[in-house]
């Protein structure tokens, strides 16, 4: 193995996790799953293994007519919500698909975990499924009536999405709210403003409701991989999120992320890139390779691994995550676990320390250590924005 540089961890978390199934394992406590505890427990677990932040999946998809998997699920913005003052150092990143929501609403919900979280937040921009396919026309039939978009069209609207979010995240400037009770002044009303913005789909005339948060401009995640994203993400994104079936191809897929990210004239160093590995651990490989026999088993289907993954004891899981960085040239890694229950603690008990011993992990210190990032824009080592309207005025 060669030496590695020091990289960033996330995590991805979605039902009891990517096996199909992995809620029927004796430890993945199925009946929590739509419960506070359970996803607390889960998260302090990936804040315990230095995790720079917890996605959380979401989808405007309804259930299909599978009934050995998990369908439910609870709103990851509201999860995030929920989990901001249960946890301390961790970015809580919901994924939002973007097609149908509201862009008022979706900044007002994002600035308030910023706001409960004490600036942890961040938004994974998604889209719906696209025309001219099963699943995107059913979600169109369940609003209103519409009919679905393709993917340019749909990715095109998230563009403005963005613009339209970032630009209520700065309505309210940093010094809005005044508390002048002596002369009956809550807000300065000439630091609160209208965004003013009118677009393909949709138009946005005043300013938010909620004000501004403590990292004035929550972290934005998107996909870099996806057909029609990439321009959106390079330009709208501080950080990308790629996947991809082998190391030559995520490392062929990096360097085109990196070369739109220098031909968008944005500076280097303020978008990140993250590769997506598909996780299994064990305490050595003969048990990470039982848990995957024992899933295959409680599976009415075989699985298929939808791209990079790591099936490994916990020594050669570390050395393996560090060489797809080396490798491949991302600045991280977010592993969605294929089990919850095991893989969680494994990693913060086992492969975190290693990575950490070895000086491998961008870490986050415990709160009040002198170095203790803030928020996670300071985790990123991203500057705070300042408010458009206030470098305007």
């Amino acid at each position: 193995m060669s030496e590695s540089r020091p990289f960033h961890l996330a995590v991805e978390l979605s039902g009891a996790g990517r096996h199909p199934a992995a809620w029927r394992l004796p430890d993945a406590d199925a009946a929590g799953l739509l419960t506070a505890a359970h996803w607390a427990e889960l998260v302090r677990t990936a804040e315990r293994a230095g995790a720079v932040f917890a996605a959380f999946a979401d989808s405007v998809q309804p259930p299909s007519a599978a009934t050995d998997v998990v369908q439910a699920r609870l709103d990851a913005t509201g999860l995030a919500a929920l989990l901001g003052p249960l946890t301390a150092r961790i970015g809580l990143v919901p994924v939002t698909p973007v097609t149908y929501a509201e862009p008022f609403h979706l900044a007002k919900a994002l600035a308030t975990i910023d706001i409960v979280s004490g600036g942890r937040a961040g938004w994974q921009v998604d889209v719906a499924a696209p025309a001219g396919s099963g699943p995107g026309d059913v979600q169109a039939a369940q609003f209103h009536g519409r009919s679905a978009a393709g993917a340019a069209a749909q990715w095109r609207e998230a563009h403005d999405v963005i613009e339209v979010v970032r630009r209520l995240w700065d309505s309210w400037e940093d010094d809005a709210i005044v508390l002048h009770a002596a002369t009956d002044r809550y807000i300065d009303r000439s630091r609160v403003h209208d965004v003013a913005f009118t677009g393909e789909t949709f138009s946005v005339a005043g300013a938010s409701i909620t004000p501004r948060s403590p990292q004035g401009q929550p972290v934005v995640v998107a996909r870099g991989d996806a057909p029609y994203a990439l321009g959106v993400a390079v330009t709208g994104a501080d950080v990308l999120r790629v996947a991809a079936r082998d190391v030559q191809a995520a490392g062929d897929l990096v360097a085109r992320v990196r070369a739109a990210v220098a031909g968008s004239g944005r500076p280097a160093g303020s978008v990140h890139v993250l590769l997506d590995v598909e996780t299994l651990l064990g305490a050595d490989e003969a048990a990470a390779r039982g848990r995957l026999a024992e899933l295959d088993s409680l599976a009415a289907r075989a699985f298929d691994p939808s791209g990079l993954h790591v099936v490994a004891g916990v020594d050669r899981a570390a050395d393996a995550l560090a060489d797809l960085v080396e490798l491949t040239g991302v600045d991280g890694i977010v592993l969605q676990p294929l089990a919850h229950a095991g893989d969680l603690a494994l990693l913060a008990d086992e492969v975190s320390p290693r990575l950490r011993a070895q000086g491998r992990l961008v870490d986050r210190p415990a709160p009040g250590g002198p170095d203790a990032p803030r928020t996670l824009r300071d985790a990123f080592g991203l500057d705070r924005p300042i408010s458009r309207y206030t470098a305007a005025r």
